[in-house]
């Protein structure tokens, strides 16, 4: 690794915690509190409908983000990203209606999906010893920002903005960074200009059941940590009967457990087959979610959202594309893309269906869909052993 490219390495990771705050800030109660009386909203789950509005604007980028990426180089993307983000915390900040917060999170789910395409081939290739801890590295950031997110909205409280602080400053934050980006040094990279377009590769791909499988539990297992993201905190504090003043711990709760997972898993996952994870993390979530909808008492809520973070936002999406790329690596890129649309499709559906039910009704859809994600794989499991001799034998 040329050292000269640390201080990129470093930039790029910052953006990703400013996109950890950006990607939950709109699942916290307090800030859902603040934006429903901003924007004349009576029920703080219609704020939902615009934390969803990110899944739409990555489902509309994802298609070409990536190719544009490979075309015209990852500085490029990366500073989309950043200006996108830029305008999406303004517009939370300061939308005066659930109109404008709405297209600006659509800029956002953009952002994401700009940061994404860019960033991920980036980091390994500036690490390109260690392809696999440099992408590792995007999900630590994340995951530490959303851990000292509560912290951060406690220091706001008080200031002009109140906890709308937060965005604030991180719109500043990210529009330096994107001010760096510019001047920050990129390894060169073959085939630029060279990159096939995504409904090429689609055209050209042959998918099996396994496949579409696969692509659907991208859809299940983003529902699982993406509801309770959103709308945990509301359940815990109008059903469980957690203080106002407390529910946020629940976000302190689940990024410590995303962040355990982060470790755990990535060494469970060299010494047993990392499909078998697919189906004992939903089963784990399962069974919490259960007791979360059975009991509603406080404790159960914070034990719910650690594990919860551990077993559903501790990499079971990226374990999904990792099989997805082992199963089918003839048809690896273009997988790949649409399990993260599958995500971000999730994301914008469920999401916008969350926003008109009960904190409980949520949890119970919640239950559901994560069922339906254990019995998809199940199914890969059981071909497994099938799909990766036909995949030994088509390499």
């Amino acid at each position: 690794m040329n050292k000269k490219y640390l201080p990129s390495a470093l930039i790029l990771y910052l953006n990703y915690f400013i996109h950890g705050i950006g990607c939950s800030i709109l699942g916290q109660q307090s800030v859902k509190e603040l934006l429903a009386g901003q924007w004349g909203m009576s029920d703080v789950m219609g704020v939902t409908a615009v934390a969803a509005a990110l899944g739409l604007g990555r489902l509309i980028s994802l298609p070409f983000a990536g190719p544009l990426s490979d075309k015209l180089g990852r500085k490029l993307s990366v500073l989309i990203g950043c200006a996108s983000y830029v305008i999406f915390f303004a517009g939370i900040v300061f939308s005066p209606n659930m109109t404008v917060a709405y297209a600006a999170a659509v800029l956002g789910g953009i952002a994401n999906s700009f940061l994404d395409t860019a960033t991920y081939p980036a980091v390994a290739e500036i690490i390109y010893k260690y392809t696999g801890i440099a992408t590792m590295g995007i999900k630590l950031f994340i995951s530490v920002a959303q851990l000292l997110m509560p912290f951060f909205l406690g220091i706001c409280v008080g200031t002009a903005l109140d906890v709308l602080t937060l965005p604030f400053v991180c719109g500043i934050a990210i529009a330096v960074l994107g001010v760096l980006a510019i001047f920050a040094p990129l390894p060169k990279v073959e085939g630029v200009g060279k990159g096939e377009s995504f409904l090429n590769n689609l055209k050209n791909a042959h998918f099996s059941i396994e496949s579409v499988a696969l692509i659907l539990i991208g859809f299940t297992c983003t529902a699982t940590f993406q509801l309770w993201l959103n709308c945990a905190q509301t359940f815990g504090k109008e059903v469980a009967g957690i203080p106002a003043e407390s529910v946020a711990v629940m976000q302190t709760y689940y990024s410590a457990g995303s962040l355990v997972a982060l470790f755990i898993t990535s060494i469970l996952t060299t010494k047993f087959k990392q499909v078998r994870f697919l189906v004992i993390y939903p089963i784990i979530s399962l069974v919490m979610l259960a007791l979360v909808y059975i009991i509603k008492s406080p404790m159960i809520c914070y034990v719910g959202a650690f594990v919860i973070g551990y077993s559903a936002a501790g990499g079971v999406l990226q374990i999904a594309t990792a099989v997805a790329n082992d199963l089918f690596p003839k048809i690896k890129g273009t997988l790949t893309s649409l399990v993260m649309i599958a995500s971000s499709l999730c994301n914008y559906t469920i999401l916008t269906a969350a926003s008109g039910m009960t904190a409980s009704g949520v949890i119970l859809m919640n239950i559901v869909i994560t069922v339906i994600g254990i019995l998809l794989a199940l199914f890969v499991n059981a071909r497994y052993g099938v799909l990766l001799k036909n995949a030994e034998t088509s390499k």
